[in-house]
């Protein structure tokens, strides 16, 4: 049988972050007529050299078929065919989010992966357009394949409090969350703001309640008690946290760029992420119309599986081995 390698990492590194989240539910939900061979952890130096060089020498030694990295990095120089997914650009479109070692990183290795790859796992339409537009790479060689909700829908109570509006993301610029706050002090709606993720709060008001990062349980019951979930970021290549809402029925006001609108369908209201204004004015048709947006937003979310997700991506091995 031929064995699929599957670079995993991102799925063991805690706190677990969206391409973590897409690497742990892929091996979990790949078919079991697949011969898998599952990288877990690097311990062999810098992660470059795994990638690069250990990887590479590993695939050799155990005659793998094809190898699949799930977050950009895929081997230059390998003894099988590769598969890459790519998530986003956005370390091309928002540099100043990036640590400058990691940000030249990614912008040397993965346009050199992306044309080198046999096959470009795209998690959306907008993803792909991005990879075709800014790496030259052929349409012919890139497949989409779309994340799904994977955060566990518990029964942790809920917040206390005063109704609130929820944002969730790392609080990096293009996350947008300065125009958010703006655009909350405009409302008078009496609703509190509350951000989790990680990152520096400073430069936010006091009154914003800013929780950091939160385990599954805490982020799932957040989500479930908010009135809207915002998310207003100016650069996603596909937006987890909309499909997250939307399975628990909790209406969503979203960013009318990227591939925000492409997930979300016609179950969220869409603003201009650029103008508070719009901002506050999507908040407030979210406020209004929750039972609808509630109804379309699950049904929206059911469309999407890790089921589907892993046979796609099983699909995508197939024509390689």
């Amino acid at each position: 049988m031929s064995t699929v390698a599957i670079d995993a990492r991102d799925a063991f590194i805690e706190p677990l972050r969206g391409w973590g989240r897409y690497a742990r539910e892929l091996i979990g939900h790949l078919p079991p007529d697949l011969d898998t061979r599952v990288f877990e952890h690097n311990r062999s130096g810098p992660e470059v050299w795994f990638e690069q060089v250990t990887l590479p020498r590993a695939l050799r030694r155990e005659g793998a078929a094809l190898v699949h990295t799930t977050n950009c990095f895929l081997p230059l120089r390998r003894p099988c065919p590769g598969v890459v997914t790519i998530h986003d650009l956005a370390f091309e479109d928002h540099r100043a989010d990036f640590a400058r070692t990691t940000g030249a990183k990614y912008r040397y290795f993965v346009p050199r992966a992306a044309r080198g790859a046999e096959r470009v796992i795209c998690v959306s339409e907008f993803t792909a357009g991005d990879v075709v537009r800014r790496y030259g790479v052929a349409p012919d060689r890139i497949r989409v394949v779309p994340n799904a909700p994977s955060l566990p829908i518990g029964t942790a109570p809920l917040p206390d409090g005063e109704p609130y509006l929820l944002a969730v993301g790392d609080l990096r610029a293009k996350k947008n969350l300065e125009r958010l706050v703006r655009a909350w002090g405009m409302l008078g709606t009496g609703h509190r703001l509350v951000l989790a993720g990680l990152g520096d709060p400073d430069g936010l008001p006091a009154s914003v309640e800013v929780v950091g990062y939160v385990d599954d349980d805490r982020l799932d019951a957040l989500m479930r008690g908010a009135d809207v979930v915002v998310h207003p970021s100016l650069y996603e290549g596909f937006g987890l946290v909309v499909l997250e809402a939307m399975a628990r029925g909790v209406p969503v006001a979203a960013a009318d760029v990227t591939a925000l609108p492409e997930t979300g369908g016609d179950a969220a209201v869409y603003f201009d992420p650029l103008d508070p204004a719009a901002i506050a004015r999507g908040i407030r048709e979210a406020l209004q119309a929750r039972a609808d947006l509630a109804a379309r937003g699950r049904a929206r979310a059911a469309r999407f599986s890790w089921r589907r997700t892993a046979d796609e991506t099983a699909a995508v091995y197939r024509e390689l081995l």
